[in-house]
């Protein structure tokens, strides 16, 4: 990450914001400020602005075509949940809980499409007026998850499922086969990225706010992707996924209405911004997973 421009907030302004139920500074992660509803709790990071490389270079192991790197400036702070949301926190706010694996409350929600995660959004703004409350950009996400590195995952030129939860039977690029969980687990149960991110390799995939596109090949500044489109993208790769598919770069795309239990979300505060999407006006009833391709390309 470089440093931003003298315009640039840097540091958050105020800090912390009405709705924080605490906050505080940690030596190693910086600012943190958590939202709590109920019994449930969320974290959020304070990202600072700054440039990276998005996509990945040509000499990247199993790279794919359309991850193609290109400069991006975020001249803009802002909140990023630590975690992807809970089961705790979605039933805190929507009443009910559509996971899969609900075993756990810790446990990210899953089978939660983008429309769904849209309603909860408009739940939240209600009951909390005021909260600056969006999905994270696809740039503002892979910024975050990359945390200052180049490497194919935020922890090195490897991944391993002893730092994140996906599919060990197929390693990245040649590594030993190792654990293979078969679901999602508890939200900062694995170690944290640079940054005090959990999980934002594997676990669930996790919704963003663009639609899917093609990246442009020159430098972009606060990119917020297509204006319209047919699919969402995901970011993150999950549990079920081979190794290839949890790299910092990999992109997923997915129809706004489409549900799975490999699919979750993180969310974004911007102070002084609103929604960058439109939401639907209710949580949706449950909907048959349709036949997508995730069926169609082995491991994702």
């Amino acid at each position: 990450m470089s440093a931003p421009d003298a315009n640039d907030s840097f540091f958050p302004d105020p800090f912390p914001l009405p709705w924080a139920s605490d906050w505080g500074e940690d030596d190693e992660h910086g600012l943190w400020m958590a939202l709590t509803l109920g019994d449930a709790r969320q974290v959020f990071r304070w990202i600072a602005p700054g440039r990276f490389l998005m996509g990945s270079p040509l000499d990247e192991p199993e790279r794919y075509a359309d991850e193609v790197q290109h400069e991006v400036t975020l001249r803009h702070g802002f909140w990023l949940a630590d975690t992807a949301c809970t089961q705790a926190f979605w039933q805190a706010v929507a009443g009910s809980n559509p996971s899969s694996f609900g075993d756990d409350p810790r446990n990210p929600v899953e089978q939660v499409s983008w429309d769904d995660v849209q309603a909860f959004i408009v739940e939240l703004e209600r009951r909390l007026p005021g909260l600056p409350v969006r999905l994270p950009t696809e740039a503002e996400w892979e910024y975050a998850c990359r945390a200052g590195t180049t490497t194919p995952s935020s922890f090195g030129e490897n991944i391993s499922p002893e730092l994140v939860n996906y599919d060990g039977n197929y390693p990245y690029a040649g590594a030993e086969k190792g654990l293979y969980r078969e679901k999602t687990v508890p939200v900062a149960s694995l170690p944290a990225n640079p940054w005090g991110l959990y999980e934002m390799h594997g676990n669930v995939w996790e919704w963003c706010a663009d639609w899917y596109g093609d990246y442009r090949t020159e430098a972009q500044v606060d990119p917020q992707g297509p204006q319209t489109g047919d699919d969402r993208v995901l970011r993150g790769g999950s549990w079920s996924n081979f190794g290839r598919y949890v790299r910092s770069a990999r992109r997923r795309r997915y129809g706004p209405g489409e549900r799975f239990d490999r699919s979750g979300f993180r969310l974004a505060l911007v102070p002084g911004e609103q929604g960058v999407s439109p939401a639907p006006p209710s949580l949706a009833a449950p909907l048959a997973v349709p036949a997508s391709d995730a069926a169609k390309e082995p491991g994702a």
